[in-house]
């Protein structure tokens, strides 16, 4: 069973269309922020981009979090930025079974929500070096980060072939 990794830069909603996505398919939902150490976290909040070096504990951290539900026999979905391709990898260590989509929106719209969130560690001045970095993914499910979450949800439901009509 393939868990459902939730990608894109911040502010791209990967949080909210991965807690809505987690319900529609009964899944846990994993919050990637929660996994990074104290100083990552005091890093971007202090504007720091994080480097690759800063980042691995934390993929690594998500890998164990994916694996351990693998194991339980359960899938799980994941907000997570995933920005580059390396990073996909690391997240499906040991032939850990992952879909991703990838939650794709124009920089403009990302920044004006990114600008009106409120109590988020991630400044909006980081969010340039989050597109400079990003590797957009060849074999994800693309999605449009302006629309509605229920569309949303309902295209990868659909992607996923999960979108399946009750008898």
């Amino acid at each position: 069973m393939h868990s459902v990794v939730v990608m894109g830069v911040s502010g791209s909603g990967k949080t909210r269309i991965g807690r809505a996505l987690a319900k529609a398919l009964a899944a846990p939902f994993l919050e990637g922020d929660d996994f990074h150490p104290p100083a990552n976290i005091a890093k971007m909040a202090g504007g720091q981009p994080l480097t690759d070096a800063d980042r691995a504990p934390w993929l690594a951290a998500l890998n164990a979090a994916l694996r351990q539900h693998a194991a339980r026999g359960q899938r799980a979905v994941l907000a997570c930025s995933a920005l580059k391709q390396s990073y996909r990898e690391q997240l499906g260590q040991g032939g850990l079974p992952l879909h991703f989509v990838y939650l794709k929106g124009a920089p403009a719209l990302i920044a004006r929500r990114v600008q009106g969130r409120k109590g988020h560690f991630m400044p909006a001045s980081l969010l340039e070096s989050q597109f400079e970095a990003l590797e957009e993914p060849a074999d994800a499910i693309v999605v449009n980060a302006g629309q509605s979450v229920g569309r949303t949800v309902r295209e990868v439901l659909v992607a996923l072939d999960e979108d399946k009509p009750e008898n």
